[in-house]
């Protein structure tokens, strides 16, 4: 009896025309609209107008300014949670790290519009504290995906090497900063980029809390919305540059972050 065999190539067939209809195409589309105008006939005025329109500008720092925010807040409060989960003993320290994922499990706008409930109580008006609010809430969201990154990483350290440290010496502090933070940089840029790219570009969150006309998800929104394709189409477009060159770099220091902490192993 044969048994028929397939080749890498044919069961990459599937993956490949995935690819061709739901990645490849609809940014064809998009790359069409953002160089054409409503005659269809090719223009870069819409390139222009992105960047000479003090309202995109403006709204693009803005989103910028958000999650750099959002993201080093996350990253402050994540550290030491990863760590302390991955350094230590506890028999069910797992269950403590399902309690930090166990919100992801809850809709989205249900987990939002509890928390806008609960600042209100708080703060009375929430119109008197939009930025605060905003990373408030998107800390509340991203949080998660800035721990696991780094809660595997720091559970795959090495502890020999802490070891190594103490019989040569080091301090406890000279150990964490010399050895053990180094080591964590994968996990730390990875989730920086889990954090930092989505919260540009979520603005469910300042729609419930605050106004979402200030960030740039909302801004392309209300272009197709008011059916200006073509304009939305090359925000779009210069905003996926914009992830696609931080994604290259954090990518390029990381691999030279692993290169120089196999050097040390």
């Amino acid at each position: 009896m044969s048994v028929f065999r397939f080749s890498r190539k044919q069961l990459g067939i599937p993956y490949a025309l995935f690819l061709m209809f739901f990645v490849v195409a609809p940014l064809l589309v998009i790359i069409y609209y953002a160089f054409t105008n409503g005659e269809g006939r090719f223009t870069l005025d819409n390139l222009s107008g992105f960047f000479t329109d003090p309202n995109t500008i403006g709204t693009l720092f803005y989103s910028f300014a958000l999650a750099i925010v959002t993201t080093a807040v996350c990253l402050i409060i994540a550290y030491p949670i990863a760590y302390v989960l991955a350094r230590s003993n506890m028999r069910h320290k797992s269950v403590i790290v399902m309690i930090f994922v166990l919100p992801m499990w809850i809709n989205f706008t249900l987990r939002i519009t509890a928390l806008k409930e609960i600042l209100t109580v708080i703060e009375g008006n929430l119109a008197f504290h939009p930025f605060l609010n905003s990373v408030i809430g998107m800390c509340y969201d991203f949080l998660p995906f800035m721990i696991l990154p780094m809660y595997t990483t720091l559970m795959k350290l090495d502890g020999t090497l802490l070891e190594a440290a103490n019989d040569l010496g080091a301090s406890p502090l000279q150990t964490f900063l010399k050895v053990t933070l180094p080591l964590s940089v994968p996990g730390i840029v990875s989730g920086i980029v889990m954090v930092l790219l989505p919260s540009m570009t979520n603005y469910v969150v300042l729609d419930m809390l605050y106004n979402s006309t200030y960030i740039m998800g909302s801004l392309i929104g209300s272009y197709f919305a008011a059916y200006d394709w073509h304009n939305g189409s090359m925000i779009s477009l210069i905003l996926l540059l914009i992830i696609l060159i931080f994604t290259l770099f954090t990518n390029q220091y990381e691999d030279d972050t692993n290169a120089r902490g196999g050097a040390i192993l």
